[in-house]
């Protein structure tokens, strides 16, 4: 109400919203407890720079801090759509025709399977500590727990910045299909407002209006949102069976005769090129929290929806091959051309349809993703903790969905695809690589109970693993023709991997479900997802180094503090709380 009181006595604004929602902290009651926190950042930072959480601390304490739980209703069923539809999206009608025609040629098949065996091994290693830690906070839960809030927050500060981009950026291919669907320039959808700036010129409120419908349905159920996304994923299967079936029609086996016309180097940046095609399963390990049976549902689930999208996709990239030579490949719309070329205008229709489907289960998987990733950070008090509400009626995180759909609604009302194509960074392969790192840490370090001989070993192997992954990658991105730089640092990362191996105690068995061959499999994860870096350009790292630097700001002037203050705040409650236990014990004893 205005004018009215919250709990705390503390005056309202008229939307409702007091200083208490967003920095309730000990450290912003006063301009002198401000003062004073700043005066301790060096010691602050001291204490929650490589400070780590705990299990139970992330499935107890801070899950508490939203009031209200998420409710438990998605099953393995329901994670395998989720996956399907948050990868799926127009990815495998835009990016295979770069891919084949520029450089794999018919071996795009192989490059597909490349770069899914690639993601698969992220999935793996996602699918371990979703099932030990089902919260929503996602990979930020998993870094906070093995690298720290430190790196846990610059890396979730970064991927909530690329969520934004990537929601912006399918909405606005949402409108671009659209026109396709009536004959219509992409722009003939849009109003052009000629003061703003070219790139920011063409307004399109349909993007803005299908955020917003998809917002919608994400804060009333979670488990209306799966069936929503079921419905929606079969529809985008059945129009990719059609493609399948027509073309196989139109086949043309010498298509392949030619098999791979720029080599090894062709196929491995084909596939480097294609792994965003797989991008998007980091998302449902956010559901989690709302898994009925995590040791069984979720490896199913994320495992499973991975191997189908990897069949679904070699067996298109054979058929566009089949039905068109490689170097006739449209760049733009391959599969749209592809059936033009063969006579079947009326075809690149369905393809249309199919990818609009796809890109708004993709909406709504981003969404969901987004909001969990938003609420478990505010738990953190990290980012502001109203974010981390969970509504009482919806047991949705409404609050964090809001907030980020509006921001994909405004970056996708005013911006570009040029401009939001030229912002996909490096973030979500820099996170890939953190988990499978964190992963490697939480099997092989156990504080207070791994020996610094064990722990040392550990780092030195970590280390030589990591240097000669870079090592690689970088003679990879500079041209280089040769072996020989190979020939170095591969053996480095096998002894590095099979020291580990073989040296090195493990701390940590998973309870449900863990990844088979450690260290192996994380460390294969690592490697090619730093190799695959090496690919992306230059302008994604600037953008990276930017963004980082205002992180940065954000965390010395108000996260460090605010996370200080509640991580203060939980440890004097679990003490006082634990006295108190004791004190009833001897008293208990006393009296008997």
């Amino acid at each position: 109400m205005e004018g009215g009181e919250n709990e705390n006595g503390g005056k309202k604004r008229g939307c409702g919203c007091s200083k208490q929602d967003f920095l309730p902290e000990e450290s912003f009651q006063s301009c002198r407890s401000y003062l004073n926190a700043l005066c301790n950042t060096k010691s602050r930072l001291r204490d929650r720079l490589l400070a780590r959480s705990a299990d139970h601390m992330e499935l107890h304490e801070i899950r508490g801090r939203s009031q209200h739980e998420m409710k438990k209703r998605l099953n393995w069923w329901d994670i395998i759509w989720f996956g399907i539809g948050a990868v799926m999206g127009s990815g495998i009608f835009v990016l295979t025709g770069e891919a084949a025609r520029n450089h794999s040629g018919p071996a795009v098949v192989v490059s597909y399977l490349i770069s899914g065996m690639t993601a698969l091994l992220s999935v793996l290693c996602y699918t371990e500590f979703c099932v030990e830690l089902p919260v929503g906070g996602g990979s930020f839960t998993y870094l906070r727990v093995e690298l720290g809030d430190f790196v846990a927050y610059i890396a979730a500060g970064n991927i909530l910045f690329e969520y934004v981009v990537a929601g912006a950026s399918v909405a606005r291919s949402w409108t671009s299909y659209l026109a396709t669907l009536f004959n219509h320039d992409p722009n003939s959808f849009r109003f052009h407002a000629s003061s703003f700036p070219e790139d920011y010129s063409h307004l399109d409120p349909i993007a803005a209006v299908v955020s917003l419908l998809i917002c919608i349905a994400a804060c009333m159920s979670t488990k209306g949102s799966s069936r929503f996304n079921s419905i929606a994923t079969i529809v985008h299967l059945l129009v990719l069976l059609f493609i399948l079936i027509v073309g196989l029609t139109k086949a043309n086996p010498q298509h392949f005769s030619n098999f791979a016309p720029n080599g090894i180097r062709g196929i491995l940046k084909a596939s480097s090129i294609l792994f965003f095609a797989y991008v998007g399963f980091d998302g449902v390990a956010t559901l989690g929290e709302e898994v009925k049976n995590p040791g069984r549902d979720i490896p199913i689930g994320l495992i499973g929806s991975m191997l189908i999208i990897i069949l679904l996709y070699c067996l298109l990239s054979a058929t566009l091959i089949l039905i068109q030579p490689y170097y006739q490949i449209d760049v733009n719309a391959p599969f749209t051309l592809a059936f033009q070329a063969i006579g079947l205008k009326w075809a690149k229709y369905i393809v249309a349809l199919g990818a609009l489907k796809g890109m708004t289960t993709v909406l709504l998987a981003n969404i969901l993703g987004q909001a969990r990733y938003f609420t478990h950070i505010g738990r953190t008090h990290l980012a502001p903790p109203f974010l981390a509400t969970i509504n009482e009626k919806t047991r949705t995180p409404v609050n964090a969905t809001v907030v980020m759909t509006l921001l994909n609604s405004i970056v996708g009302f005013f911006t570009s695809l040029d401009v939001l194509a030229n912002l996909l960074s490096l973030t979500t392969l820099l996170i890939f690589s953190l988990v499978a790192l964190a992963l490697l840490v939480r099997r092989y370090y156990v504080g207070g109970e791994t020996t610094s001989s064990n722990r040392n070993k550990l780092i030195l192997f970590l280390m030589l693993m990591i240097g000669s992954s870079i090592a690689t990658a970088v003679y990879w991105a500079i041209g280089k023709n040769g072996w020989i730089g190979y020939a170095v640092t591969v053996p480095i990362w096998f002894i590095a991997t099979l020291g580990l191996n073989l040296m090195v105690k493990e701390a940590k068995k998973p309870k449900l479900w863990g990844v088979p061959l450690v260290p192996w499999i994380p460390s294969a994860s690592f490697a090619t997802n730093v190799f695959i870096m090496a690919s992306v350009d230059g302008a994604s790292y600037v953008r990276f180094g930017i963004w980082t630097l205002l992180l940065l700001v954000y965390y010395v002037f108000i996260a460090l503090h605010a996370s200080y203050d509640a991580a203060k705040e939980t440890t004097d409650t679990t003490s006082a709380a634990t006295a108190t236990c004791l004190e009833d014990g001897g008293a208990s004893q006393l009296h008997h």
